[in-house]
């Protein structure tokens, strides 16, 4: 089929990439204007824009698709359907009219639960045991459109966001692919979504970040594993220098209690409003490495019955 590919970061990357690789004919890919990043602050494109120039295909970055310089454009890829992975942009009602089969939308949730910019991450924070992606026909609403095709995965304890986003991405490339041949042979078909459960995944912030250990300890591992790896839950500590800031990027419910924030164990555990948690992984804040929580307490000198907070 004749596409149009729209997408922008690493989670859409797999699914160009494979759309690629079954013979469709990439018309043109949308994704976000290079950005600077890194230390010299240098102009760095998106990983879609940079798989793109290696498949040789045509990339626009356009600020706005709601103009008519915009439509006039899009029209004229003369698209069969568009397929749209993270861009990050809206499309207006003008753009998702124009492929002779709609906008396909991958998202990283199982709708109608957690539509909107941060599925994956609010999928672990609320300690969801089930997650996926599905395959919607887009509408001008926020992710409100008809369903045709989803898959899940389960939620392991432990698992991070990035954990859950790096399983996601390979399997919403293969739906995407079932979806563009079903598509193709005029078998696709859509479900509205339920109207009974939406949740809107509102993007992380970093006022988010503080551990709160009066939670119960489940609330406490999901929050902790949901923030990982990015922007990364914290607490403070005396590490011999008066109070530091240190990242926990994994972390399981264990069993243990204490007031709450006390610390348990030299193996990381740490007291909760009901139960406890086990800190697995840890970095301290402006260091680059990770540690167990065995290894980083032997080098923060912290022992039993110190309070984080």
């Amino acid at each position: 089929m004749r596409v149009v590919f729209m997408g922008t970061p690493d989670f859409a990357v797999p699914t160009l990439a494979r759309l690629a690789e079954d013979g469709h004919s990439i018309a043109a890919v949308y994704t976000r204007a290079p950005a600077k990043a890194g230390r010299g602050m240098a102009l760095r494109p998106s990983p879609v824009h940079a798989l793109a120039d290696r498949l040789g295909l045509p990339v626009l970055t356009p600020s706005t698709l709601k103009d008519r310089e915009a439509a006039e454009t899009f029209s004229a890829h003369r698209a069969d359907v568009a397929v749209v992975v993270a861009y990050g942009m809206l499309l207006p009602q003008a753009i998702l009219d124009i492929p002779r089969h709609g906008c396909l939308n991958l998202h990283g949730s199982l709708l109608p639960r957690w539509r909107g910019a941060a599925p994956i991450h609010r999928a672990v924070m609320a300690g969801d045991a089930t997650s996926g992606v599905g395959v919607m026909r887009m509408e001008a609403g926020l992710d409100t459109g008809p369903v045709a095709l989803e898959d899940r995965i389960p939620i392991r304890p432990g698992m991070t966001t990035g954990d859950l986003h790096d399983a996601l991405m390979p399997l919403g490339a293969d739906l995407m692919a079932r979806a563009l041949r079903a598509l193709e042979a005029g078998t696709l078909t859509f479900r509205p979504q339920d109207e009974v459960g939406v949740l809107y995944a509102r993007k992380i912030s970093n006022d988010e970040a503080r551990i709160y250990w009066a939670q119960d300890a489940a609330a406490v591992a999901a929050h902790v594993n949901g923030l990982s790896p990015f922007p990364g839950a914290f607490f403070e500590a005396d590490l011999g220098k008066g109070a530091e800031r240190v990242k926990v990027l994994r972390a399981v419910v264990a069993p243990g209690s204490a007031a709450a924030g006390t610390l348990l164990d030299s193996e990381g555990t740490v007291a909760c409003g009901s139960g406890a948690v086990r800190l697995l992984e840890l970095r301290r804040a402006g260091k680059g490495g990770t540690a167990s929580g065995a290894e980083f307490l032997r080098g923060a000198r912290l022992e039993a019955g110190a309070r984080l907070v």
